[in-house]
């Protein structure tokens, strides 16, 4: 068959024909445990009977355009600002977008105060998205370098480095960025001083304080949002993965004394914030907060069984993460071990080369953690034999 794709050499060799809760099942009908969900999507499984009869039921109304309403926006722009502590939201097609409006954000509300108010502190290996806006901000240089110079002045500076943080803000800065937790610079949990000291710096500087939740954010790690572990309060957050149930929606919220500075026409959508994707979004919410013990009880036992790798094989070098986005940092690169668990029925994937991530779904029960378990000690076993 002619492949009429860009070349993506990270594409596994799997075709993909449907899904059950933890599951999704091959075009030969083999069947594979799902930690990748979607890389974070299909947070609740596949084929979660609430999400599938919520489509069905409103099928008939699946796209309005921003120029009329309709009775679920404001419903759950509403419910993310209350679980954000945030005043106003907009809705994007994805989590790139997000990122995009947040930088629109940003811009505004430093040149309102200043017009050479524009730098943005970003981390080293952090990542939001693949537009070139959102690579500016990208603190991996194999992303940025093919389409540089970018317009945006950006300093990058390493995770939970205190005194890199306190040399890069000034009086010209304009935002922090930051993802509570790197998801693709390797699931690097930010401490929790480091947060705060992001926050106080802002405050200082009378700068924003962003949070990129996409990976993150909607009960990943246990709480609405991974932010809320630090005690911190950022003035925009954004989201966008599960938000819908695995229907393309991002958001972003943010307070009042941001929305003060944007002009009320400068960003604008086609197809965020449809009345499908709004009616599923709510109904996901639903769900998600129902979900949270289970993310936290889940993860822990997950988490615990990690460790109890890691302590039997130097190959496994750390364990880290928090609720549902864990991670096994190696010690030799990991595409193998990818490829081993998958012919074992286990779908995981790897991300700056060495560091295994797992995204399991919020519905994953204890046996089936188990079974994940005893699958990755025999890939741990055999990668340290070879």
């Amino acid at each position: 068959m002619a492949n009429h794709f860009l070349p993506n050499p990270k594409r596994q060799p799997l075709f993909i024909e449907r899904g059950e809760g933890a599951y999704i099942f091959d075009s030969d009908g083999r069947r594979y445990m799902d930690l990748v969900t979607g890389l974070g999507v299909n947070a609740l499984g596949h084929q979660h009977p609430r999400i599938t009869a919520v489509i069905a039921q409103h099928a008939g109304l699946i796209h309005t355009s921003g120029l009329y309403g309709h009775c679920y926006a404001e419903p759950l722009a509403e419910r993310l600002c209350q679980m954000s502590r945030l005043d106003r939201a907009l809705f994007t097609n994805s989590g790139t977008e997000a990122t995009e409006l947040a930088l629109k954000l940003i811009r505004c509300y430093g040149t309102s105060i200043r017009a050479s108010k524009t730098h943005i502190v970003a981390l080293q290996n952090s990542f939001h998205g693949r537009t070139r806006g959102a690579l500016s901000v990208a603190g991996q240089p194999q992303l940025r370098e093919p389409f540089q110079p970018f317009a945006q002045a950006v300093t990058f500076v390493d995770a939970n480095d205190d005194a890199g943080l306190r040399a890069a803000v000034s009086s010209e800065t304009a935002a922090i960025l930051f993802e509570p937790i790197l998801g693709e610079g390797g699931v690097v949990p930010l401490t929790t001083s480091f947060l705060q000291l992001a926050r106080e710096l802002t405050h200082q500087h009378d700068a924003l304080l962003v949070a990129d939740e996409c990976q993150t954010g909607l009960g990943r790690t246990g709480r609405h949002f991974s932010f809320q572990h630090s005690g911190i309060q950022p003035d925009v957050v954004t989201v966008a993965k599960p938000l819908a149930g695995g229907l393309p929606l991002g958001a972003v919220m943010f307070s009042d004394a941001v929305n003060r500075t944007f002009p009320p026409s400068a960003h604008a959508t086609t197809f965020g914030g449809g009345p499908l994707a709004c009616r599923v979004a709510l109904e996901f919410l639903d769900v998600m907060e129902a979900l949270l013990p289970n993310v936290r009880e889940i993860g822990g036992l997950l988490e615990n069984g990690l460790r109890e790798i890691a302590a039997q094989h130097s190959i496994v070098t750390q364990v880290r993460g928090q609720g549902l986005l864990l991670a096994m940092q190696l010690a030799v690169p990991g595409d193998s071990m990818v490829a081993d668990a998958r012919d074992r029925g286990l779908l995981i994937n790897c991300t700056q080369s060495t560091v295994l991530r797992f995204l399991p779904p919020f519905v994953l029960t204890d046996a089936q953690v188990q079974t994940a378990l005893t699958i990755l000690e025999a890939v741990v076993s055999s990668g340290t034999s070879k």
